[in-house]
Order: structure tokens, then C-alpha cells, then sequence
């Protein structure tokens, strides 16, 4: 039970990030959008770090087919981007194409799957479970800052925006739940999922977080590549710590 206490609790820490969206009215939407690319500078490292550091040397000790499972996890990623609009807005003026309702069930799946992979993770190691709750923690600063600001856009009223932004981070808490019970009463192994969440991470940090950071002038591209140093330092750090 050990096991559950814990990954309610990482996914609990987790959807409570979404409540940082409401401290983006705060702040000048220059300085929001400063704010907001070193987040995802600092998000894509330390994915691209979990990935490879944590999550891809941790499922070679215990699965075969590492890599093809990774490649799944990459498609699957893709596929759910391009079924569901899934596209993480990480700045305050976003396209309506991916409209007010549509961001909301898409984060829901997006939530579930974050729960699940934290579950597997805790289930499998207890410090991989950390080091994987610190990764998608620190993704879901600016995905939440941008999806709040997608649900004001759309029409909402910020306090509803909150609420339901809150409400579709708590899918979060369900699949964490799920993840555990599926693996102590069936015999599915929890052990594909890390390469699997291996292959996401990458795809997320290559396809969706870098190419905004290439939008940047040079000076402030090289700021954001230190950052983005940074997130695999704090990863590798971790690992050398014996956090893994």
C-alpha cells in the first residue's frame, strides 16, 4: 500500500500545478513570455534527460525490445497529437484550433497518461518514480500556464477556467490509481510502460518545447540553450546522486 500512498501523492503534486496558470495574470505579458521559454527550455531538458538518463538505462535492466518500444511510445505520442489536437500551448496567444473544450479532453488523456506513467514508475523503483514525477512536474509549469490561458481565450471565465483546468489535472490522480491496481490484480507488466513514457518524452521534447525555442533572436537562443543544459544537468545530477 506503500506503493499507492505515494503515487497519489506524486500525482496529487502534480495536478496542483495547474493553479499556477492563474499566476500568469500577475505578470507582464513580456516578461510572462521571457518566463515561459526558459520554462520550456528547462522542461525540454530535463525530459530529454529523464528519457535518457532515467527512464531508457532503467527499462534495459528489465524488458526486452527497449528501443522498439521507445520508437512506440514516440508514435503513439505523435498520434495522440494529431487524433486529439493535443498541442501544448505554451504561451498566453494561441490558435482556437485547438478550441476551449477539445484542450480540456485532450489534457485529460494527456493527465491520465502522466498518472500511469508515474504509477509504473514508483511500481518498478521507488527513486525512478521521483525522478519521473520531478520530469513531467516540471513539463506541466508552462503546458498549465499555457492551457489556462487557451480556456480564457475560448471563452471561459478565469475562475472556471481554474476550476476545469484543475478538474482535467486531477486525471492525473485516476490513472496513477489505475496503474497500480492494474499491475497488483493482472498480469500485464508494468515494465513497458518507462520506455514507452521514454519514447513520449522525447517526442514532446523534440517536436513540441525545442521548435519554440528556435523562434528566438540568437542571444536569447543561447540563453535557453544553457537552460535547456540545465535541465539535463539537474537530471544527470539526480542520477549521480544515486536518485535512479
Amino acid at each position: 500500500m506503500n506503493n499507492l500512498f505515494y503515487i497519489i501523492l506524486a500525482t496529487l503534486i502534480v495536478s496542483l500545478i495547474s493553479f499556477i496558470g492563474i499566476l500568469s495574470l500577475a505578470i507582464r505579458e513580456r516578461l510572462l513570455e521571457k518566463i515561459l521559454l526558459s520554462l520550456v527550455a528547462l522542461s525540454a531538458g530535463a525530459l530529454i534527460g529523464g528519457a535518457f538518463l532515467h527512464l531508457i538505462p532503467e527499462a534495459v535492466e528489465k524488458t526486452k525490445s527497449v528501443f522498439v518500444l521507445v520508437l512506440i511510445g514516440f508514435v503513439i505520442f505523435f498520434l495522440i497529437e494529431k487524433v486529439l489536437h493535443w498541442q501544448h500551448c505554451h504561451e498566453g496567444k494561441c490558435e482556437i484550433h485547438t478550441f476551449a473544450y477539445m484542450n480540456l479532453v485532450g489534457d485529460f488523456f494527456h493527465n491520465f497518461l502522466d498518472g500511469l506513467i508515474i504509477a509504473a514508475s514508483f511500481i518498478l523503483d521507488f527513486k525512478l518514480g521521483i525522478i519521473t514525477t520531478f520530469a513531467i512536474a516540471i513539463h506541466e509549469i508552462p503546458q498549465e500556464i499555457g492551457d489556462f490561458g487557451v480556456l480564457v481565450y475560448g471563452g471561459f471565465s478565469r475562475k472556471r477556467a481554474v476550476f476545469m483546468n484543475f478538474i482535467s489535472a486531477l486525471a492525473a490522480v485516476l490513472g496513477g490509481i489505475f496503474g497500480y491496481f492494474l499491475s497488483s490484480y493482472s498480469n500485464i507488466p508494468m515494465s513497458f510502460i518507462p520506455p514507452i513514457a521514454a519514447g513520449g518524452f522525447i517526442y514532446i521534447a523534440a517536436s513540441d518545447l525545442i521548435p519554440e525555442l528556435r523562434k528566438e533572436n540568437t542571444r536569447m537562443s543561447i540563453v535557453h540553450f544553457f537552460v535547456f543544459i540545465l535541465g539535463i544537468a539537474i537530471m544527470y545530477g539526480l542520477k549521480f546522486l544515486g536518485v535512479d
